[in-house]
């Protein structure tokens, strides 16, 4: 599924609260997850944010991108603080092109959400647009978070409203 040209101002438009970069501080993060929340997280910088917060997301889906330039992927937790936690990240890989969605990828956002916590989806081509179905797919009470360019942090409390919304951008984009 492909993201038609004319409607990519529609995806400019954050689907949750915006943070700016100036106020994405680790109180003010937590601040807007609810206690026991399955926390996804889309895009390195927003996943690696979270991990330095000293929060683990249960789902994060990342390319190795940020702004289009080549990056490592974040650090896995357990790597970071590997005497602290007693996690193992699974890792899973998918195909998605830039302004696509696929169903590989589609099919790997709701075999994870199966799948014991955490666990990451690497990429190859661009994670961007799979907020869509991450907030599709997400458990009811989920929180996603994704980076907007050059303005700062959405935070998606995840809820019929939403998935309404990203419904409707899929089979804009012809899915469902």
């Amino acid at each position: 599924m492909k993201l038609p040209e004319s409607q990519r101002s529609r995806l400019k438009i954050p689907l949750g609260i915006l943070l700016p970069d100036s106020d994405t501080s680790r109180q003010r993060v937590l601040q807007e997850i609810p206690d026991d929340s399955y926390v996804i997280t889309v895009g390195d910088r927003t996943t690696e944010k979270l991990i330095e917060f000293g929060v683990v997301p249960s789902l994060q889906i990342t390319d190795g991108l940020e702004k289009r330039i080549s990056r490592p992927h974040p650090e896995l937790a357990e790597k970071r603080y590997a005497k602290d936690l007693s996690v193992t990240t699974t890792l899973m890989e998918v195909d998605n092109p830039p302004s696509e969605i696929t169903q590989e990828g589609i099919d790997a956002i709701r075999k994870a959400f199966s799948l014991p916590p955490p666990v990451r989806i690497h990429v190859n081509g661009e994670e961007d647009l799979l907020v869509i179905p991450a907030c599709m797919y997400a458990p009811a009470g989920a929180t996603v978070m994704y980076g907007q360019p050059n303005q700062g942090l959405v935070i998606v409390g995840v809820n019929s409203e939403v998935r309404n919304k990203t419904r409707a951008l899929l089979e804009m984009m012809g899915g469902m």
